[in-house]
């Protein structure tokens, strides 16, 4: 794509960024990261820690984009660092595992929420209506998708700013009464609360896929996304200084859901309300990140392979890769319906054992938000790893190759982010046990389908 055509600023960019990250784990783990550690400035340098990972991760992804800023992402420093085969499982395992379940557990966050909000509902039904409209919307064009992004990525940091100016009212409220003690408490494991945090800077990776749609990509991919991680880690360190401020040390430690707890300080029965809508918002705009950015992969992919060639063609009308969009929607309801419904949590079950392996341990997950996380995480793990490691193999096979932006502290810099991904990867595993298979097994079956299909796969460069 050229750039006049290119559709995607630098806000849009970082929009994006934003919007997949900012999920809802500032909603939902504060409580047990803060529980993990000492004492509040122990847990606010979690968080710190998390966003200087993350941002070092953004470094060795900003020199890969600036160099190959082509739609697809990893896909394309992959294919040119180990091969084809491994560009061919990355778009596979996107479209099995990673992306699709991941937008599957946003979906059932926005569900949840729905519900209680409005008072029953069938869960399944709202985040596969959920799933279907957010893929609506993108068929209609790349405009009305980063409009819909843009929206809310600013409705969800307007959210996110009064639950700060509230923390702080309640602060100013209190004076010198204020439960922000800085006292030691005992702390637990602190590996564990980074793993936490680190989950919740994901996603900011999804910004390359999307590379050559952003305008004048060289110097605007890596503003992206150094900018987004930096963004990110700035909101999540003044909403937990937030949560402190009007909740103080211990009972942030206590709070399983602290943004309600804050706002209830100003708003009182009606922060319930408040807070589901926010939620809402944060699973929306994250789950149209997701679907925005994903169907560039596997587009991408079928311009190279044969067995996702279906999936290549964009529309003329539209610009954009309408059957994978469709595609990644089919596959996200499947995941829904696999993991939320009796007949489809016993339809994979019986897929596994014709494998020979065991059933998933449903009374540990139960169905929904936990069980996709668990399922998709060391997949998704396990290609950061890989990436960053293509980051020194291309430096070795291609030195010659224009750098625009080069990583700093070479070759340190994607060694800590290859270290920090493979931390997590191990704690994903550790954590998921027999419902890492619900992804594993997926991804391994790309490797058959590679083999039987490449003899058909365009020779074209990546």
């Amino acid at each position: 794509m050229s750039e006049e055509r290119a559709p995607l600023s630098l806000w849009d960019g970082v929009s994006v960024v934003v919007g997949i990250v900012v999920g809802v784990s500032l909603f939902k783990v504060p409580a047990t990261v803060f529980g993990n550690v000492d004492g509040p400035l122990a847990g606010l340098g979690v968080w710190a820690l998390g966003g200087a990972l993350s941002l070092v991760g953004a470094l060795c992804y900003a020199e890969l984009a600036a160099a190959w800023p082509r739609s697809g992402g990893d896909y394309v420093y992959l294919s040119r660092a180990y091969g084809p085969w491994l560009g061919f499982l990355f778009g596979w395992a996107q479209l099995v595992a990673i992306l699709t379940g991941s937008i599957g557990a946003m979906a059932y966050v926005f569900a949840d929420y729905a519900a209680g909000l409005f008072h029953g509902g069938d869960t399944t039904a709202i985040a596969a209506g959920a799933v279907v409209a957010v893929t609506g919307w993108n068929l209609l064009g790349v405009t009305w998708g980063r409009r819909v992004q843009n929206t809310l990525t600013l409705a969800k940091i307007v959210g996110l700013a009064g639950v700060v100016v509230v923390g702080l009212l309640a602060l100013a409220h209190t004076g010198a009464d204020a439960p922000v003690a800085t006292t030691a408490a005992h702390g637990g494991d602190v590996g564990f609360a980074l793993v936490l945090v680190l989950y919740a800077y994901g996603g900011w990776s999804n910004a390359a896929f999307v590379a050559s749609e952003v305008r004048d990509p060289q110097r605007n991919v890596p503003r992206v996304l150094v900018g987004g991680c930096a963004a990110i880690a700035a909101v999540y360190l003044v909403v937990n200084a937030a949560y402190l401020a009007a909740l103080g040390f211990e009972g942030l430690r206590h709070a399983p859901t602290p943004a309600a707890d804050v706002l209830s300080a100003g708003l009182g029965v009606t922060a319930g309300h408040v807070m589901s809508v926010l939620v809402m918002v944060s699973a929306l705009g994250a789950i149209q990140g997701m679907v925005f950015t994903g169907a560039r992969v596997y587009a991408s992919t079928g311009r190279d392979h044969a067995a996702f060639a279906a999936l290549a063609r964009w529309s003329a009308r539209s610009g954009v890769p309408a059957r994978a969009l469709c595609a990644q929607a089919a596959v996200s309801l499947l995941w829904i319906g696999a993991v939320g419904t009796q007949p489809g949590r016993a339809a994979l079950d019986a897929v596994l054992g014709a494998l020979g392996l065991p059933g998933m341990p449903w009374e540990r997950f139960g169905g929904g938000f936990d069980t996709l996380v668990a399922s998709t995480a060391p997949v998704f793990w396990l290609f950061m790893v890989a990436t960053g490691a293509s980051l020194m193999a291309l430096r070795r096979r291609e030195p010659a190759a224009p750098r625009p932006f080069r990583v700093p502290a070479y070759p340190w810099t994607p060694l800590v982010f290859c270290a920090s991904s493979l931390f997590m990867l191990e704690a994903s595993l550790r954590y998921a046990g027999g419902l890492a298979l619900a992804g594993l097994v997926p991804l391994a079956l790309g490797v058959p389908l590679y083999l039987a299909t490449r003899s058909r796969s365009p020779r074209a460069p990546i």
